[in-house]
């Protein structure tokens, strides 16, 4: 394990506690292995800090702590620990916890603390007095060891609310003692921005020493208020990425970077690194075993897809007429989506996008506007399937080339026999000059159908046994209720490499699969 400064000196503090704070998020429970992967994917991002966790209080933690100093091999980061200020009535010197954030060998050591008397006199059941020697005390045995020291005023904001002048002395015992970053938490994620300028303009005013801010995001702020607070004078802030947390979460990394690195024009990061967002982001979404958010600013699949026709036009003119930023600068791409609010400027744009540029032929854009039109009224949705529409694109372009294989027929049989269900399906398609009658068993209709379809022509197109479908979504969509309901299916698919969507609309279930599904495997072979 390095203990590096980060090549841009200490001028500000990007610090991550995904690892602690973020993995209090429900549904998220890393393993150790997950937790080294995703220390070395921040540092990668290049942040200055990375939290590691509490060792001597969570087994996990300590084993991390452990195993970093042997498998992390950080370049911009530094690793911290986390922990909290000695019992009331004892000393820094023999608090075992206390000791264990010295045993975990992490050159900094973030401590929580009490900043609000009602904590200190209800939750902690001390004296004002005993709560700030217990801060001044385990802040200087640690710094008296060689660790650098911050240390998290949990409760700062709605502390200063009831009692400014305790929480200052909160925050002037630590620094006294030789902190070197104390943080204001909103720890309940009830602030909204004026109030965090007011609160840290006159905490800046009235306090010498670095300042840190920490937001969870009850009131969807946690970004615009550390934003807030580094406009006001703070030097630290602390996030977590994709915002995982308790309740509602944190402050986004990736949000915070991007404010701080495009809107602020701070040089928070080695060089380089703000393009490596979107996939560092996806990538920890992975690892937590959650679907990146598609609506995520800078990084999201949709921040820069644009739908309503009139904004395609613009684009078309100029891109950053409706883009806030390039979104090259994130690892992102702007993507057009084509729907019944679509022109043909979105489906020109699209069709460059998708590599079947039809720009050039006025009438084909015109029947691709109408089709796609007419389809949506009906319940299709390109913009989820970029490879049924680009298939469509290709058709129009071309009315008169030739498809891979062409349906003739299918039929499917459903079986309840002893107990169990046998699907059956038979295809009969054409594949060049050849007419070619398949036949499959499969868990069910679909699987079935695809099991005949890939039967029938493999033998003219072997590059299908590397092709799997990944995901099938069934959609019942408003309009008539019930069995006679219209269904929409989308179909996702992948040869390893890639994974394209296509889409299925009909009254009969079976046919809506069989359109996806047919979609999904000629643009194996024909995109």
């Amino acid at each position: 394990m390095t203990t590096q400064v980060s090549p841009l000196g200490d001028s500000f503090h990007v610090y991550d506690t995904t690892l602690r704070d973020g993995a209090q998020r429900e549904g998220i429970s890393y393993s150790v292995a997950d937790k080294l992967a995703v220390a070395r994917l921040l540092d990668e991002q290049g942040v200055g800090f990375i939290e590691g966790g509490w060792p001597g209080a969570l087994p996990k933690d300590t084993e991390f702590f452990e195993r970093a100093r042997t498998e992390l091999d950080l370049t911009t980061a530094q690793l911290v620990a986390f922990g909290s200020t000695r019992k009331a009535g004892g000393t820094a010197a023999a608090d075992p916890q206390v000791q264990a954030l010295l045993d975990s060998q992490a050159p900094v050591i973030c401590l929580v603390a009490k900043s609000d008397v009602r904590h200190v006199e209800q939750a902690l059941r001390t004296t004002r007095a005993e709560n700030l020697a217990m801060v001044s005390d385990t802040v200087a045995h640690l710094v008296a060891q060689g660790r650098r020291v911050f240390v998290d005023c949990e409760h700062f904001f709605d502390g200063y609310k009831y009692d400014s002048a305790y929480t200052l002395s909160v925050m002037t015992a630590a620094f006294e003692a030789g902190a070197d970053v104390v943080v204001m938490c909103d720890t309940n994620g009830g602030m909204l921005p004026g109030g965090i300028h007011e609160v840290v303009s006159e905490v800046r005013a009235a306090v010498q020493g670095r300042l840190g801010i920490h937001c969870q995001d009850d009131t969807g702020c946690a970004v615009a208020n550390t934003l807030t607070g580094v406009q006001a004078g703070v030097s630290h802030v602390q996030c977590t990425a994709n915002g995982y947390g308790e309740r509602t979460g944190n402050a986004d990394l990736f949000g915070v970077l991007g404010g701080l690195v495009a809107k602020l024009d701070m040089k928070v990061l080695p060089e380089g690194r703000f393009a490596e967002m979107q996939r560092i982001s996806h990538a920890l979404a992975e690892l937590a075993n959650l679907a990146p958010d598609t609506h995520q600013p800078y990084v999201g699949a949709s921040s820069f897809a644009h739908k309503a026709g009139l904004h395609a036009s613009a684009i078309k003119v100029a891109p950053e007429l409706y883009n806030h930023m390039d979104p090259a600068e994130v690892g992102n791409d702007m993507r057009i989506l084509v729907t019944e609010m679509a022109g043909r400027a979105s489906v020109e744009l699209k069709g460059r996008e998708l590599g079947v540029d039809i720009a050039d032929d006025p009438a084909a854009v015109g029947r691709v506007v109408e089709i796609v039109k007419k389809r949506e009224a009906e319940g299709w949705s390109y913009e989820a399937a970029d490879a049924s529409f680009e298939l469509l694109l290709r058709d129009e372009r071309d009315p008169q080339r030739r498809r891979a294989f062409t349906l003739e027929s299918y039929r499917v049989i459903v079986e309840h026999r002893d107990g169990e269900v046998i699907s059956e399906a038979t295809v009969k398609v054409l594949v060049g000059d050849s007419r070619v009658i398949a036949t499959a068993e499969g868990n069910g209709p679909v699987n079935a159908l695809d099991q005949a379809l890939r039967q029938a022509i493999i033998g003219h197109y072997p590059q299908l046994a590397g092709i799997d479908l990944a995901d099938y979504k069934v959609r019942i969509l408003e309009g008539r209720a019930g069995t006679d309901a219209t269904t929409r299916v989308l179909i996702d698919t992948t040869d390893g490499e890639r994974t394209w969507t296509t889409v299925g609309v009909h009254q009969n279930v079976v046919e809506a699969s069989w359109t996806a599904l047919v979609d999904s495997v000629a643009y194996a072979l024909e995109a």
